[in-house]
């Protein structure tokens, strides 16, 4: 089976339909926004590059902080 997943990031900047998503721990690309309308300081939900839905800050920090413990039991920490 294949899986797909989606990241929450907080968008810092606008220019277009493009933005800039700041993904935590200095991590920051630019994102496809034409899907949304999405403004700075909006967290975003991104997939391949593009944003598919707006987050309220409480959903998007509990699915990072998710990610987070995740990625500690795969490395082993």
């Amino acid at each position: 089976m294949n899986l797909c997943y989606a990241i929450p990031g907080k968008v810092i900047e606008i220019d277009g339909e493009i933005g800039v998503v700041d993904f935590g721990n200095g991590v920051r690309r630019e994102v496809v926004l034409a899907m949304v309308s999405a403004k700075p300081g909006d967290y975003v939900l991104v997939h391949a590059g593009y944003a598919i839905k707006i987050l309220n800050e409480e959903e998007a920090k509990k699915t990072l902080e998710l990610y987070s413990r995740i990625l500690n039991l795969v490395e082993g920490r």
